[in-house]
C-alpha cells in the first residue's frame, strides 16, 4: 500500500482588492512554492460576481510554465472577484490536480445563501456551487472545503505550507502581492 500522498510543489491564489462600485474585471494572482521557496508568481482575472474563476483559473495553470510540476491547489475561499465562485470539483478535474479551499474561521453560510439569492444575478446557481463543493470542515485551526484529497491530507499540506500562522505561505504571499498590485501597497492578514 502506498504511504501519505506529499504535495511538495503548491499554488495559492488571491484576488486583488477593488472598490465596491468596481465593475469588470479583477486581478488574481497565484503563487507557486516548494516548501518556503518561491518558484514563481501567476497572474489572471476574473470578472467582478461573474461566472468564469473556475476557467481562468484552469486557464492560468495550464497556460503558466508550472503546469507539470504543481501538486495541489491552495484557495483563500471559494469565491474570487466578489462572488465569481469557483466550482472546485470543476477545477480539480480540469487541471488533474487536487484543490483545497481554506478559511480562517467558519463562515456564515446562511447569510452567503442570502446574500447570493437576494442580491448577486445568478446566484441560485453559485449557491449550488458552493454547496456541492461540501460543507466547511474543521482542519486543526481553519475550516477547509476540498475536492481530490481527503482530510487528513488537507491538514497534513495546511501544518507543512504554513510558516506564518494558519495561512499556508503560497496563499499568504499571494494575498501580499494581490494587494500590492490592486492599490499599490499591501497589508494586512490573508
Amino acid at each position: 500500500m502506498a504511504g501519505p500522498r506529499r504535495f511538495s510543489r503548491v499554488v495559492g491564489f488571491d484576488d486583488e482588492p477593488f472598490p465596491r462600485d468596481h465593475r469588470g474585471e479583477v486581478g488574481v494572482v497565484g503563487v507557486v512554492m516548494t516548501g518556503a521557496r518561491v518558484d514563481g508568481v501567476l497572474r489572471g482575472h476574473v470578472l467582478r460576481d461573474g461566472t468564469d474563476a473556475t476557467g481562468q483559473l484552469a486557464a492560468c495553470i495550464q497556460q503558466g510554465p508550472f503546469v507539470d510540476q504543481v501538486q495541489v491547489v491552495l484557495l483563500q475561499g471559494i469565491a474570487l472577484g466578489g462572488f465569481n465562485v469557483v466550482d472546485i470539483h470543476a477545477l480539480a478535474e480540469r487541471v488533474g490536480l487536487p484543490v483545497l479551499v481554506m478559511a480562517r474561521r467558519e463562515p456564515d453560510m446562511e447569510a452567503v445563501r442570502a446574500a447570493l439569492l437576494e442580491r448577486v444575478p445568478g446566484g441560485a446557481r453559485k449557491w449550488s456551487l458552493i454547496q456541492r463543493a461540501g460543507p466547511m470542515e474543521p482542519c486543526g485551526p481553519v475550516w477547509v472545503q476540498r475536492a481530490g484529497l481527503e482530510l487528513a491530507e488537507a491538514r497534513r499540506l495546511l501544518e507543512a505550507s504554513a510558516l506564518h500562522g494558519h495561512v499556508p505561505e503560497p496563499l499568504r504571499l499571494a494575498h501580499l502581492i494581490a494587494g500590492a498590485m490592486g492599490r499599490g501597497w499591501s497589508r494586512g492578514r490573508a
